[in-house]
């Protein structure tokens, strides 16, 4: 089955005055909604755009699996494990919040940063927390959360392109930049497709620069 959300769909959010605009795909801060807390290990998929100076002061967080794809800007990143960096287009970033961490996120460049934030749920809350980021991560290499039984593939496609969409128990398809055709559905730039016990499909680009985050999961 699948199940496609709409960028105009999502919560708004963030602090306009402050510089930041966040528009979220799940239930999330104020945004209650009972029949949409997540899918599959995925608890949060957050478009956030930040001004130059903007960003979100220092704020805990625990017993969740962090990954943030920057679409163009600078993010820099600290946090109470030590961990201080900067992390830009093509990078990915994972935060292990395990038992509790603290950290800070913002945009110290010139220039907006726009990002997507995605939290997953382990199978083991707890334990230390711990941090990783792959620079320029290469078209289709997949990279593991073990922690949430979850593997993220980035896809980048030109016009008339196509790419498997992996096969599994809960897969999430983000779309980041550009269009693309799966299901018998046309998505565009915030699009993003719930797909339940997915099997042999493909998503075909219709347009050129088009960009995917595509989540594979395990049955929870």
């Amino acid at each position: 089955m699948t199940d496609v959300r709409r960028a105009d769909e999502r919560y708004p959010g963030g602090d306009e005055a402050a510089g930041i605009v966040s528009r979220h795909a799940f239930s999330f801060g104020p945004h209650y909604d009972p029949d949409n807390l997540r899918f599959g290990a995925l608890l949060a998929c957050n478009e956030e755009h930040l001004a130059p100076g903007a960003g979100f002061d220092e704020h805990p967080h625990s017993h969740t699996e962090i990954v943030t794809w920057v679409v163009e800007g600078e993010l820099t990143h600290r946090d109470t494990a030590g961990h201080e960096t900067v992390v830009r287009a093509g990078d990915v970033q994972r935060l292990s919040s395990a038992g509790g961490v603290r950290h800070v996120e913002r945009n110290d460049a010139s220039v907006p940063l726009t990002f997507v934030q995605m939290w997953l749920a382990p199978h083991d809350p707890g334990g230390d927390p711990s941090y990783e980021i792959v620079r320029g991560i290469a078209d289709s290499t997949p990279y593991a959360v073990p922690e949430a039984g979850a593997m993220l593939h980035v896809r980048r496609l030109s016009a008339g392109e196509r790419t498997a969409v992996p096969d599994g128990a809960y897969v999430y398809v983000h779309v980041v930049r550009g269009e693309v055709g799966l299901a018998g559905e046309h998505l565009g730039p915030g699009d993003a497709a719930r797909i339940t016990d997915a099997q042999g499909l493909d998503a075909v680009a219709a347009s050129s620069d088009t960009e995917l985050l595509v989540w594979e999961m395990a049955a929870r």
